[in-house]
């Protein structure tokens, strides 16, 4: 437990930053979290707790992330409540199919937005995302990186930012088919990568793969490369 903490407080991303896995009797006393959440605590049992809380999961989407769901219930082996930096999340502690032990992080749900410009257009996102959101985690990327998965809403990128940069413009070997100043990116890879959404043009989770490097994918299904690029996530 000891050095499995050190681990944790390593990636805290903050100076004077904590990490703390709350112990089963104190998760009670607790009055912030989702009722949900206390649902899945109340269990002692390992698995009872995990297929309590992948039963939220399926309520939500498990259409949409099938994949994930599929590879998570398989190879997820503990979840725990953790306090991180003011936070509350769920730590995922998962041993994948090469027998490596990782961690992935889900943050509370309906946290607040820490983002001006996500939050004046959340109700033009798709239906799905804000149901991921709000019901499911405030961003669940893998926990030493803050990447390879859905990021929280204080780090959705806003692609029409001045300060970015894009060479890949000056580039372009085909008109482009979005508009960065109506485009979020809800999944990062960590290296500049991201699976983005422009709200005038995402009917049917349509979405784009946008890099400051590569050419742009236009008319992606937004799910189908998140559920895609998490599960390759979970063995790289």
């Amino acid at each position: 437990m000891l050095q499995k903490l050190e681990y944790l407080k390593k990636y805290t991303m903050r100076k004077n930053g904590y990490v703390r896995l709350i112990p089963f009797d104190e998760i009670p006393k607790i009055n912030s979290l989702p009722n949900t959440w206390y649902e899945i605590f109340k269990e002692k049992d390992k698995k009872k707790k995990i297929n309590t809380l992948f039963e939220i999961w399926n309520k939500y989407l498990s259409t949409e992330l099938s994949n994930t769901i599929s590879y998570l219930r398989q190879y997820t082996i503990d979840v725990e409540l953790m306090e991180i930096n003011d936070r509350f999340s769920i730590l995922y502690t998962i041993k994948n199919s090469k027998g490596e032990v990782f961690y992935y992080e889900g943050r509370r749900p309906h946290e607040n937005f820490n983002n001006e410009k996500l939050e004046e257009s959340w109700k033009k996102i798709p239906a799905s995302i804000q149901a991921f959101y709000e019901n499911i985690h405030n961003g669940f990327y893998y926990y030493a990186s803050g990447a390879m998965g859905l990021v929280p809403l204080e780090n959705v990128t806003y692609l029409g930012e001045d300060d970015f940069d894009w060479n890949i413009i000056d580039d372009l070997e085909e008109p482009m088919q979005i508009d960065l100043n109506t485009s979020f990116g809800f999944f990062s890879n960590g290296m500049g990568t991201y699976v983005a959404i422009d709200y005038n043009n995402c009917d049917n989770n349509n979405a784009t793969l946008w890099s400051a490097k590569t050419q742009p994918k236009y008319n992606i299904n937004f799910w189908d490369f998140v559920d895609e690029w998490i599960v390759i996530g979970f063995d790289t």
